[in-house]
């Protein structure tokens, strides 16, 4: 153990002189342009778009359509896109015991899995080919440029054909989550007055409850194997209606070829609706030079990492934007994008095959924060049954490898050894990864650059084409921050009435975040209150997000306004700051704080991990390991309450919280929060009003009850 520690600090001591010599901690990643007001801040941009911003990444291309067209040139042969099939689903039974009025009772429970084959793969040829194929199709059926189909579909090689299908023929797409309820569904087809979607076979059960409530629509394409019966239930409930598989348009696009007809600049890419928290969901109208200056945004990033012979898995939803943009920025790149789903991303979590990270080995990912804590709190688990011995020299060589990243010198000896089987996790290849849609706990990105990759935070609206500001890959080391603007906007800060929060706070100006740009979206599709409402007459978006500037030109998110809570000592509390550090617990599946500002302290209601819960009621002898006890009679113990919040207490004090950040009480809810249940939106964000009516006399229990 000791010559680890001397060696650390020999390779320290050597990097020293390489570090003062061309250090990277003082280089600017922004400047400041324009001038500045008492309550606005001169507006930043990234060194790179000194002089102009990004509109285009690369010669030529102004829309989507040219984009593809232009990779199709440079990478024709090359793999586009990989898909795998289901082979079959095995399910497997498992003979639980519960107690139900103090007495034993053997249950059975069931589970599915998939069978999958390797990933098939289409060339970029294939790729233009097909896009061609579907465009045609779609006229066959009847629609014409400007039409919109929308996409009520999961991740998937097809979501994408179809997209740029539409898009041959300069028709706009709508996007909806898979995960997305019928009222929310019907708003958006409604909205938009759509008469064609694309969905999966096993959401065909949604036309069944939302046909009669859409009188616009008229034709279902869908692909995978159907049920007969729910077929012949929608012909029957709905006549009028033409449902056709994927494979059928293309074939009509085959037998009957139109020209393409190309979209320009600014006519409307895509209408994406934001899976809003409160009320319907908006439709963000993106316009095609909004998505291709969003893609030469984060270019000016991802140059720096994207080599030749990239491997990206994408698996999260491309109804979101973040999705939707990197894939285009593949495209673009010529990288061979593997499809998978969270279902399937794990070898456990799939049969007789690998699971999608390890079948397709990726060298690139996106992902968010719930991710990497997976990955983490595995890690973690893992640890607690390893030998102290084992323990420090993990602990050691996570150090030694920080430091060593911190000052730009190689670790392979350490990934190639200590770190390997983590690595190993995620297929062994994986270089870069980008984590957005909501902030990563500092410690969680330490973990993961230190044992896994380098992962770097992004920040990002649906508003602004998700390009807003992108850590620098050279950069990980920078906890906390989501790095400088993107190439394709400037951002300054703007005073917040009644707090503390002013662009004229010194080191680090602080304020609301307002961005313009290229890639800032044209307005809500007919809704010009809420556009008035979010857009400056000079084309600020105002996002409702605060944040600050550090020196050095990165970003950092603090808050949303709206969840910024006065509590009645004064003091301001920032509930998702909050909730991402108290997510760090072993025992946090999911979190919502609160704060009555009539009260002098938060409390919170948690989502635990079931099987933490367990461990930890064994461990303190309230179940004896034969017996099954349900975990909503866990959740109620109170030496269970009071363990989780002695932990909770113990995230906050490693992450210097101020006393009224620290949790004064907390309850256990056994219901996991899902977009189906409606505490949770389709981007798996809170409900907080959902949340907290469901949970009132809980949370008035806890304040009457006290500090804890």
């Amino acid at each position: 153990m000791a010559l680890i520690t001397v060696l650390a600090w020999i390779v320290i001591s050597f990097a020293l002189p390489i570090f003062l010599f061309g250090t990277r901690l003082g280089k600017p990643r922004a400047v400041t342009v324009g001038t500045a007001t008492p309550t606005r801040s001169k507006p930043r941009r990234c060194i790179k778009a000194l002089h102009g911003l990004s509109h285009q990444p690369y010669p030529g291309v102004t829309t989507l359509y040219e984009l593809l067209n232009y990779s199709v040139k440079v990478n024709g042969q090359k793999r586009a896109m990989g898909a795998r099939k289901v082979v079959r689903l095995v399910q497997e039974e498992k003979q639980v015991t519960k107690l139900v009025d103090g007495k034993p009772v053997q249950e059975i429970k069931k589970w599915n899995f998939y069978e999958l084959s390797p990933f098939s793969w289409m060339t970029y040829s294939d790729v233009k080919e097909a896009t061609v194929r579907i465009g045609a199709g779609l006229r066959k059926i009847g629609l014409n440029p400007a039409d919109k189909l929308t996409l009520f579909a999961s991740t998937s090689r097809d979501w994408q054909l179809v997209a740029h299908g539409c898009w041959t023929q300069n028709m706009t797409i709508t996007t909806a989550y898979d995960t997305l309820g019928e009222e929310g569904l019907s708003f958006s087809l409604n909205e938009c007055e759509v008469t064609t979607m694309f969905t999966n076979a096993e959401l065909l059960k949604m036309i069944l409850r939302i046909g009669s409530k859409v009188p616009t629509l008229k034709n279902i394409i869908y692909n995978g194997q159907a049920d007969a019966t729910v077929l012949e239930q929608i012909k029957s409930a709905f006549p009028s209606y033409e449902l056709y598989t994927l494979d059928q348009i293309q074939e009509f696009g085959r037998d009957h070829p139109v020209d393409p007809v190309p979209p320009k600049p600014e006519d409307i890419c895509c209408i994406m609706y934001t899976s809003g928290s409160t009320g319907n969901p908006k439709g963000v109208v993106l316009t095609h030079a909004n998505m291709v200056a969003g893609v030469a945004g984060a270019k000016v990033v991802t140059d720096l990492v994207i080599a030749k012979d990239e491997y990206y898995l994408a698996y999260l939803p491309l109804a979101h934007v973040l999705e939707l943009l990197v894939e285009q920025l593949c495209l673009g790149e010529g990288v061979c994008i593997g499809y998978g789903s969270v279902r399937t991303l794990t070898d456990a979590s799939v049969r007789n095959c690998r699971g999608d990270l390890r079948e397709l080995r990726p060298t690139i990912m996106t992902g968010v924060p719930a991710v990497w804590e997976t990955i983490r709190k595995g890690v973690a688990t893992k640890l607690k049954e390893a030998s102290p011995m084992k323990k420090r020299i993990f602990d050691l060589a996570c150090s030694l490898k920080w430091q060593l990243l911190k000052h730009g010198l190689p670790t392979g000896f350490l990934d190639n050894t200590v770190f390997k089987p983590i690595k190993d996790q995620t297929g062994g290849r994986l270089r870069f990864a980008l984590s957005g849609g909501a902030p990563m706990p500092k410690e969680t990105q330490r973990f993961m650059t230190t044992c896994v990759c380098v992962v770097v935070q992004g920040y990002g609206m649906t508003e602004t084409c998700a390009a807003t500001a992108i850590q620098l890959p050279t950069d990980p080391w920078m906890l906390g921050r989501v790095g400088p603007p993107s190439g394709s906007v400037e951002i300054q800060l703007v005073a917040v009435e009644d707090t503390k929060y002013s662009p004229n706070n010194r080191p680090r100006p602080q304020g609301e975040i307002w961005i313009r740009g290229p890639s800032v979206m044209k307005g809500y599709h007919n809704n010009p209150k809420a556009t008035a409402e979010t857009l400056t007459e000079d084309g600020w978006l105002m996002t409702g997000d605060i944040g600050e500037f550090h020196p050095d030109g990165t970003l950092a998110i603090i808050d949303r306004k709206k969840n910024l809570v006065k509590l009645s000592n004064g003091e301001y509390i920032a509930l998702e700051k909050l909730e991402s550090q108290y997510k760090m617990s072993s025992y946090v599946a999911n979190i919502c704080v609160y704060g009555d500002s009539e009260q002098g302290f938060a409390v919170a209601v948690i989502n635990p991990i079931e099987k933490e819960i367990v461990a930890l009621a064994k461990e303190k002898g309230i179940v004896d390991g034969v017996h099954h006890v349900e975990l909503e009679d866990l959740c109620k113990n109170k030496e269970i309450v009071t363990a989780v919040l002695s932990n909770l207490r113990s995230v906050a004090k490693k992450a210097d919280f101020k006393p009224a950040e620290i949790l004064g009480n907390i309850c256990l809810a056994h219901e996991l929060w899902t977009p189906e249940n409606g505490f949770l939106t389709a981007a798996q964000k809170l409900k907080r009003k959902e949340i907290v009516d469901a949970h009132k006399q809980e949370i008035d229990a806890m304040y009457a009850a006290g500090k804890q």
